[in-house]
């Protein structure tokens, strides 16, 4: 009885507030290009679905591509560090120091260098920029917490730097790795949509140029049709991510 009541209870809470929103709507007689009505999104939503949905696939490939990018390289660059801990120090500078520069100004920039006529070059290299933080975070603070009593007995019987980089750091870094690509999932599709909202034309059209043209011509309906798709591929692109971080893990323990 309890789960059944924690699954209705943030479905009543969404229901509850999309009918005083419809019901505030209609009786303020609020104009729809100001503030839509529900069921004037829900509407935009069915006839527009062909559209949001390759608008959507567009966002979330250019998105899965980065986040592929930027596992490579992170992991890359976490495993160098682990076999050396000057490399490890001169590197993360340069990582911290490309997390706090905002995307959105070095956005000009990096379309300029990938070509202003292949916009989704720009989106997967930011998008990539955006990712890659958590994931090469996560990788260096997982190698490094490896238990130092197996440390010493891997040196004991004298293992060399590789042997105990993968055969007790990289398993003992599991748990932070997998946690830090479940951050950077999230952090992908929000790097690429800001992206888009920079760089988003000709081929890059996916979510957020449909907000821009949308809200440009004060559709603001299908804004937040675009928005309600955004939200629903975002929620279920993390569901899956935390489904494997559960079995990854589980597979993790049982070894």
């Amino acid at each position: 009885m309890r789960r059944i009541i924690e699954l209705i209870a943030p479905l009543a809470l969404v229901a509850v507030l999309l009918a005083g929103w419809e019901i505030a709507c209609r009786v303020m007689e609020v104009p729809v290009y100001l503030l839509p009505a529900p069921s004037a999104v829900w509407t935009s939503l069915i006839a527009d679905w062909a559209a949001l949905a390759h608008a959507a696939w567009t966002t979330l490939s250019m998105a899965l591509n980065a986040l592929a990018i930027a596992s490579l390289c992170a992991c890359a660059l976490a495993l160098v560090g682990g076999l050396s801990p000057f490399v490890e120090k001169a590197i993360q500078p340069v990582a911290v120091t490309i997390q706090v520069t905002p995307v959105i100004a070095i956005a000009p920039l990096v379309m300029i260098w990938t070509g202003l006529d292949h916009p989704e070059r720009a989106i997967i290299v930011l998008a990539t920029i955006v990712a890659f933080f958590p994931i090469y975070s996560g990788a260096a603070t997982g190698l490094r917490a490896a238990d130092p009593d197996l440390q010493r007995l891997f040196a004991l019987y004298g293992a060399s730097r590789w042997q105990t980089l993968t055969r007790l750091r990289l398993p003992s870094a599991v748990p932070a790795l997998v946690e830090g690509h479940k951050v950077a999932t999230a952090l992908a599709v929000i790097g690429a949509v800001v992206a888009e909202f920079v760089a988003g034309s000709g081929g890059a059209q996916g979510l957020a140029w449909r907000i821009i043209e949308s809200a440009n011509r004060l559709q603001t309906a299908r804004v937040f049709a675009a928005l309600v798709t955004l939200a629903v591929m975002a929620a279920l692109l993390y569901a899956l991510v935390d489904i494997l971080e559960r079995r990854i893990l589980a597979w993790w323990r049982g070894r």
